[in-house]
């Protein structure tokens, strides 16, 4: 069975820091692409970062870069977003996305609420 789990979400101060978690299990997470999405309150869902498959090399959308930090562990299934110097226009549900052109999988997790504010 796929699941996708995050977790570490919750309430920060501005200037804060935050570690999300993406664990997978029941696929093949070094085959997929693997991205993290948020959707603010009020706007359309917004990509914030994706390691692709076979690489270790993150890219990050630009209001993110130099505050987030996106590493991947394969041996544990885990994806990880470091999230630092916090503004409240981060304030979001992030999700985990993983995707394979190869596998044709396509796959989100149940989403989790970061709120920053004073």
């Amino acid at each position: 069975q796929v699941q996708l789990v995050e977790s570490g979400g919750g309430v920060v101060q501005p200037g804060g820091s935050l570690r999300l978690s993406c664990e997978a299990s029941g696929f093949d997470f070094t085959l997929y692409d693997v991205s993290w999405y948020r959707h603010p309150p009020g706007q359309s869902r917004e990509f914030v970062a994706v390691i692709f498959a076979g690489r270790n090399t993150p890219n990050y959308a630009d209001s993110v870069k130099g505050r987030f930090t996106f590493s991947k562990d394969n041996a544990k299934n885990t994806a990880y977003l470091q999230m630092n110097s916090l503004k409240p226009e981060d304030t979001a549900v992030y999700y985990c996305h993983v995707a394979s052109a190869k596998t044709g999988g396509n796959f989100w997790g149940q989403g989790t609420q970061v709120t920053v504010s004073s």
